[in-house]
């Protein structure tokens, strides 16, 4: 089912998939249809949550509006709480992890456990300040429209290697007008609020929390982001199949990995 909801500021476009109890799959900047394919493999079991993030694709921002973890969590509470089926398992990918964890601290009785897959926590880090200073420069040159020279920035700093000769096929050129508008969203209105963002530990210590890194993405940023956030609350991560998106790449065998998570979530409470 494809529905809409209205939020303050903003309009958001969410589906819903299968039946059972709830799951929620988030990402910021991705949307709803990166995680159609793992949302269908899961709907035989569970009520499965997707939506495009305010500003981005199918949902609505008003003018002069802003997307920070606080606002996307408060979005995701409401969308819960309209869909009458939680507490829920909320598995929150990259930008969308940072939302989650901002969920179970705002909203902890809305959820079951959050799944927090490689968080781009770049303030847990030792050389945080001279990473956000970083990706000041490549935000900024990618608004003045040198997009290509900050998507190379971008996966420099994120340590994955990816040829330039790749990277211009993949952003230079003709693109889809609605994937550059979020693109560029992201750029503008998602990215800085998200890698900057402190956690409250010793809140989210009181939630149950899942600490997911990509088995294929040893050395890289979120690697270092997500270990430091395992540390800081005391458990060990899990290893997820695939690197950063993973649950997109091959989400046949995400989804057997997910369903052990989902499981472990249902039987301990």
């Amino acid at each position: 089912m494809n529905n809409t909801l209205v939020v303050p500021e903003a309009e958001l476009y969410y589906e819903l998939h299968g039946a059972g109890p709830l799951v929620v799959l988030i990402g910021a900047p991705m949307d709803a249809d990166a995680f159609a394919p793992l949302a269908g493999l899961l709907a035989s079991d569970y009520t499965v949550l997707t939506h495009d993030p305010r500003g981005v694709k199918r949902s609505t921002l008003a003018p002069g509006g802003t997307s920070t973890p606080e606002q996307r969590a408060d979005d995701l509470a409401r969308l819960i709480e309209h869909v009458n089926a939680g507490p829920a398992v909320v598995l929150g990918s990259s930008g969308g992890a940072v939302t989650a964890l901002a969920l179970a601290q705002a909203y902890p009785q809305l959820i079951r456990t959050v799944i927090a897959h490689e968080p781009p926590l770049d303030r847990l880090l030792p050389d945080a300040d001279e990473l956000l200073k970083k990706s000041e420069k490549m935000m900024a040159d990618y608004l003045a429209g040198d997009v290509t020279g900050a998507w190379k920035q971008f996966f420099a700093l994120a340590n994955m290697y990816v040829p330039d000769e790749a990277i211009e096929q993949m952003f230079g050129g003709e693109r889809d007008p609605q994937e550059v508008a979020a693109e560029r969203f992201w750029f503008a209105h998602e990215m800085r609020e998200s890698i900057s963002w402190r956690p409250d530990i010793d809140q989210l210590r009181t939630a149950r929390i899942v600490v997911g890194i990509g088995a294929d993405s040893t050395g890289q940023l979120c690697d270092r982001t997500s270990t430091a956030l395992a540390a800081r609350l005391g458990i060990e991560p899990t290893r997820f199949p695939g690197g950063h998106t993973g649950f997109a790449d091959a989400p046949e065998v995400f989804a057997g990995a997910l369903r052990v998570e989902l499981k472990a979530a249902h039987q301990s409470r």
